[in-house]
């Protein structure tokens, strides 16, 4: 069964907006009045609006770019993609099944939209080329009908007192739009740069050049996350030497448990620093950066192990100290914001945390932390993960202020715990945002049990309500076993099952435990 939004309608649009125009549309949705605007056109924000239009949910999308694709049209830098599509995975690509093993395709109601990124794939690697995910990207947006304004730049934001609800105006480059619901979708994309003396000499990431262009040459790479290491990986052929140093110890993503530590991918300058091979990974922190005169540079470094002085020559330094949310003048607005990132504090449904109306998809919506169950965060920094935030956010947003409720099926009580421990199995929602997204089914005495869908975990647990039980995977970084959340009376209770080395959760041990488990909770409860 899919989880996303059944389609239904709605109210027609307003004459001053006028219908949704097809994807092929020469400049839609010009500036005006709209319920929703979309600002973005990358990953998230097609996903939104995608999920939007199934519901007849009139909105705009504009966006600076030329195209659909967001970051992905230009990088990484190196081409490959950290997160994998296996094409031949034990599922057929048009079931939710599937989207487990594929984490670069936008998720839709229609088989035939399902599964794209595996079409654009040549077959010599699991991780797509960033060429294939845009053209998977695009393709989506063709074909789902997914409009946007391209060439339409964000530059300021106001809002607006009204009698019938305070609007948002988005001033763009192509006039004014209002809205009473804007979606920011615009990624954690400008460059960041410490406040380190001299900074202003080296390079950021995002202004890397070919990398033939380093032949021969002596580089210190600023950074030892993912970026820095890609740059690594992909100038080891080119440079003559690389150091790469940071404060900290790099770590890999096993290591942390998270996307946050190295990718796999990259861990070939590990190996080159390990035997001798032309790589310094050093930990230390930088104290500042200054031009020689043999037109070099001298990168004065502090050890984080002894504090002594160090300093590293180079031909070029390259800023690998990540990005921030281009919010523009949000935090004017009273957007809250926090970290190095500037990430807006969000609440369980990705709206602002301090400007209630204000929403965000995409890679942004990892603000909302979640539980972070054995420090272990969200994937909402990644499409594999905030693909399924949009559709959560989508349905909220629909109930609250478009008055469409979510279909709740109603479940047998005889069949509830084998539907959790489905869930629990082959659920790609839970597997992918593990200990973050729910599968819920309440217990009202008066309905019986009903199935409510994906919803976040921390609202579930927060928000109380009727008795219900949700189903999440979770992992404590050696294993992975499901965990079931019961609410009775006001009450709550966590149980976590034993993991299963193949990962099935539909034996008998797993039929008896969750048993025993729904045998207390739904004593008395009503057959559907």
């Amino acid at each position: 069964m899919d989880r996303g939004p059944a389609p239904r309608p709605v109210a027609a649009p307003s004459a001053a907006a006028g219908p949704a125009p097809a994807a092929g549309s020469a400049r839609p949705y010009p500036p005006g009045e709209y319920p929703i605007v979309i600002v973005g056109s990358g990953p998230g924000a097609l996903q939104a609006s995608y999920f939007l239009g199934r519901l007849g949910i009139e909105h705009a999308v504009i966006s600076g770019d030329d195209g659909p694709g967001g970051m992905f049209r230009r990088w990484p830098f190196f081409q490959r993609l950290l997160s994998w599509t296996k094409p031949y995975a034990p599922a057929d690509r048009a079931s939710r099944e599937f989207e487990r093993w594929d984490w670069n395709s936008l998720l839709a109601l229609e088989p035939e939209l399902r599964g794209i990124a595996t079409e654009f794939m040549d077959g010599t690697s699991d991780f797509p080329s960033r060429p294939e995910m845009q053209s998977n990207l695009e393709a989506f947006a063709a074909r789902a009908g997914v409009a946007v304004r391209y060439g339409c730049r964000w530059d300021s934001t106001r809002r607006e007192e009204a009698a019938d609800g305070d609007r948002f105006v988005i001033v763009t480059s192509d006039g004014e739009y209002r809205c009473r619901f804007p979606i920011f979708a615009v990624g954690v994309a400008d460059p960041y740069a410490p406040a380190t003396p001299g900074i202003e000499l080296a390079v950021h990431y995002a202004d890397t050049r070919d990398a033939a262009s380093y032949a021969g040459k002596r580089l210190f790479i600023i950074g030892k996350q993912n970026s820095g290491f890609e740059l690594a990986t992909g100038l080891l052929q080119w440079a003559s030497r690389i150091s790469l140093s940071s404060p900290s110890p790099a770590k890999t993503s096993i290591e942390t448990r998270s996307l946050v530590g190295v990718r796999a991918r990259y861990v070939q300058p590990f190996e080159d620093s390990i035997l001798g091979g032309g790589v310094d990974i050093l930990s230390a922190s930088t104290k500042g950066i200054r031009r020689l005169e043999s037109g070099r540079f001298e990168v004065n470094l502090e050890r984080s192990d002894n504090a002594m002085p160090l300093s590293v020559e180079a031909d070029e330094v390259i800023a690998a100290t990540g990005f921030v949310c281009p919010l523009r003048d949000l935090p004017a607005l009273g957007v809250a914001t926090f970290g190095q990132s500037k990430l807006p504090a969000q609440t369980d449904y990705w709206e602002s945390a301090s400007v209630p109306g204000i929403s965000f998809a995409g890679t942004i919506t990892q603000g909302a932390a979640g539980l972070k169950k054995h420090g272990i965060p969200a994937n909402s920094g990644a499409l594999h993960g905030y693909r399924y935030n949009a559709r959560v956010l989508v349905r909220e947003l629909a109930r609250r202020h478009f008055g469409i409720e979510p279909e709740r099926p109603a479940l047998d009580i005889g069949d509830l715990r084998d539907h959790l421990l489905a869930e629990a199995t082959r659920a790609p929602e839970l597997w992918h945002q593990k200990a973050y997204l729910a599968s819920v089914v309440s217990l009202d005495p008066d309905e019986g049990p009903r199935d409510e869908g994906i919803l976040p975990l921390t609202h579930f647990l927060d928000a109380g309500g009727p008795d219900a039980v949700a189903m999440t995977i979770e992992s404590d970084g050696a294993s992975i076993y499901p965990v079931v959340y019961v609410r009775r009376g006001g009450k709550q209770e966590e149980h976590a099952l034993e993991p299963d080395p193949l990962h099935d959760f539909e034996g008998l041990p797993y039929r008896r435990d969750l048993g025993t488990i729904l045998d207390r909770l739904t004593a008395g409860a009503p057959a559907a």
